[in-house]
């Protein structure tokens, strides 16, 4: 009896180590798709469509791009989860809007929240197939910034990454993270949270404190 309850509990637990990644990737798209709909809406108005299709390209243009990089399957073609869950975070950003808004202008929440399950899904995406430890905070950081600049550039503004303001360089740093305490096995459950954290605590003390990374400066 104890043998079975023992590897009853080893496979669960094997099973949600699995579905983390998945988890992180379904939540950031919605965030993401909350993002997009915040800003289109900000810059187009109230045209549905619009705002969709922003929303959509935020949430999944730095999961494709990852995907392509990586040559393996873009995961919203296959997965129609994503789809849905671009749609829901349209509709709650609709229903939500000034509260959500609020948010949005004052902590970035949701592209904060956004960027730090990204730069983990990809980077973990990227260390499956056996990309080397060395580029694989890289391609997390990729999946995290890209939907965001498509966005940006697609609502004529400045993307965000060639602002003053930390963006990419915190999630390099929490993707630096990971790939130490990976080093160091730590349980990678734990190391999910840990790293995710730990971009979302740079982030945020960055909009509070006005932190920017020195510039560069040609003479």
């Amino acid at each position: 009896m104890f043998y079975f309850a023992a590897t009853f509990t080893t496979i669960y637990y094997k099973l949600f180590l699995m579905e983390i990644q998945y988890f992180f990737e379904l939540f950031g798209t919605l965030f993401f798709g909350i993002s997009g709909a915040l800003a289109a809406d900000e810059k187009s108005g109230n045209d549905w469509f619009g705002v969709t299709f922003i929303a959509f390209l935020t949430s999944i243009g730095g999961g494709t791009i990852r995907d392509i990089l990586l040559s393996v399957d873009i995961m919203w073609i296959k997965d129609v989860n994503l789809i849905y869950a671009v749609a829901i975070g349209v509709i709650l950003a609709a229903i939500f809007y000034k509260p959500l808004l609020r948010l949005r202008k004052t902590f970035m929440l949701f592209d904060t929240l956004g960027i730090a399950l990204f730069t983990i899904v990809g980077l973990e995406k990227a260390l499956n197939i056996g990309i080397h430890p060395v580029i694989a905070p890289v391609m997390g950081m990729f999946t995290a910034v890209f939907g965001s600049i498509i966005r940006d550039m697609m609502l004529n503004e400045v993307p965000i990454i060639f602002k003053k303001e930390i963006y990419a360089f915190a999630c390099l740093c929490g993707a630096i993270i990971y790939m130490i305490l990976w080093k160091l096995d730590m349980d990678r459950n734990i190391n999910f949270f840990v790293s995710g954290a730990a971009i979302v605590a740079i982030r945020l003390a960055a909009i509070k404190y006005n932190l920017s990374l020195p510039k560069f400066k040609s003479h």
